[in-house]
């Protein structure tokens, strides 16, 4: 697989844990070449790292895809038989996350005490790097559980051996944090213009994508604390939610910086991923017009769609007449890497009206538009009335219509499917390979294995309080 060096990421977080280690005012400077990075130039690189390390679909990274068995694999099958041990992928994602994005968002916010702004400019800044960190805490909490967060950045306590915090906890702490950073926003003032890669200072979007990470969360806990959640999510949709043009997503410049699909599926020269039997055979008994979009039919054949067995020892070798394999849709070098959808919040605002809280909309007016939101996105709006009229809405089950179609509808933004999947339980096809490592699904990842020699203490502790540290463990909201 080619891996992308981001040598400027990696000077970011060797300046960002330098800066703070002494006062080195004495020594002579070069203007030309700053000991202190600008804090839009660590917004940048954390923003690079967040993007591409979650939308990543290398089997060295966050195998999300595999835990939604939207992908299945052929040759090398370990990840989707779930051996999360060969490549210690929870300790490269757990490092991408703590230390190469939260830890450059963290020295931003430091550094941009000692910049020149108005008021109004500077509270911008400071929500966005604030708004990007708290979208990556959230990935970390939904994605391990418990984690080191009141102390994890904080070299100068106790930084290199954290303690863990309750997830439940650092989801309180999270909302409290998104309405703070909500209050702090000034819509007569821009933000970061060229160093914001996602919205180029237009706080607007920024208020709205803070808005719709809420109604994720709240989402996130609805079987747990539903009072919580019927407010929070209400709260948000009031406050305005993502519409079409507002998605969280970074378009790579495909000449520095390439969508991680493209490096992973061509870029490497390699065939080692196809669309899986689970994914396909759904679409094709729904006549799913998004088939022709993802996939290539069977060679020989115009509308022949075969998905590869998930988790099979004997995966074919590619290229192949038995099975599809992807289309160039969703890896051209520019991406996008779409982290948060139009077409998600659609979703989760048809699981809020179904479960009765106050949205504007019924939960069948939601679940058709989240529907005709993912074909438009994917050039065949017009298939959309078709396609509603052979699947509708069924109110009497609706955790089956919507993880059903969520899990459709947000192909290859598998972190955000897999909060569907956990949450719902949809759709029921997903089952445990014959070749499993594990004894069930993930619903989490493990903690990384060097916790285990860094920070022993605090990870044994945390590993049983939550109930061990398996893959199979639940996460504080996923109950059912």
């Amino acid at each position: 697989m080619k891996k992308i060096i981001n040598i400027v990421s990696i000077l970011a977080v060797v300046l960002s844990f330098t800066s703070c280690e002494g006062d080195i005012s004495s020594m002579n400077t070069d203007p030309k070449h700053p000991s202190v990075l600008p804090s839009g130039s660590l917004l940048a690189m954390g923003t690079n790292q967040e993007f591409y390390y979650m939308y990543s679909g290398n089997v060295f990274n966050n195998n999300y895809r595999f835990f939604t068995q939207q992908w299945s694999e052929v040759t090398y099958v370990d990840e989707a038989n779930y051996n999360l041990v060969t490549n210690n992928q929870s300790r490269t994602h757990y490092n991408r996350m703590m230390v190469y994005t939260l830890n450059n968002f963290n020295q931003a916010m430091k550094n941009l005490e000692g910049e020149v702004n108005t008021p109004a400019v500077k509270n911008n800044k400071w929500a966005t790097l604030e708004l990007a960190s708290i979208f990556t805490w959230e990935n970390l909490v939904d994605t391990f559980g418990d984690v080191p967060y009141t102390e994890a950045l904080n070299a100068a306590g106790r930084g290199f051996a954290p303690k863990y915090d309750d997830a439940k906890a650092i989801y309180t702490d999270l909302f409290k944090r998104i309405d703070n950073a909500i209050a702090k926003i000034d819509l007569t003032a821009n933000g970061y213009t060229t160093e914001d890669l996602v919205y180029k200072g237009n706080m607007g979007k920024w208020k709205k994508m803070a808005n719709s990470l809420k109604l994720r969360l709240a989402m996130n806990i609805a079987d747990v604390d539903p009072a919580a959640s019927k407010k929070y999510a209400e709260e948000a949709y009031a406050s305005g939610v993502i519409t079409s043009a507002d998605n969280y997503q970074l378009t790579f410049d495909g000449t520095t910086f390439f969508n991680p699909l493209y490096d992973d599926v061509i870029a490497s020269s390699r065939f080692d991923f196809i669309p899986s039997d689970r994914v396909v055979n759904m679409m094709n008994t729904k006549n799913d017009p998004r088939r022709a979009v993802w996939f290539l039919p069977v060679s020989g054949t115009t509308d022949k769609y075969v998905g590869g067995i998930y988790g099979s020892t004997s995966s074919p070798t590619l290229p192949s007449t038995t099975v599809s394999v992807f289309t160039g849709f969703h890896t051209s070098k520019t991406g996008p890497a779409n982290l948060l959808s139009y077409t998600e919040v659609q979703f989760l605002l048809a699981e809020a009206a179904a479960r009765g809280y106050s949205v504007g909309g019924t939960a069948a007016t939601y679940y058709a538009s989240a529907v005709t939101a993912s074909m438009t996105e994917n050039g065949i709006a017009s298939s959309a009335a078709a396609y509603l009229a052979a699947n509708p809405f069924d109110a009497t089950n609706w955790q089956k219509s919507i993880g059903e179609e969520a899990y459709i509808g947000l192909f290859n933004r598998a972190f955000a499917t897999w909060n569907f999947t956990r949450r719902l339980d949809y759709p029921k096809s997903l089952v445990n390979p014959p070749a499993s490592k594990i004894s069930g699904i993930p619903t989490r990842m493990p903690y990384s294995i060097d916790e285990y020699t860094q920070n022993k203490n605090n990870v044994t502790a945390a590993a049983s309080k939550i109930g061990g540290d398996e893959a199979t463990t639940k996460l504080f909201w996923d109950k059912n």
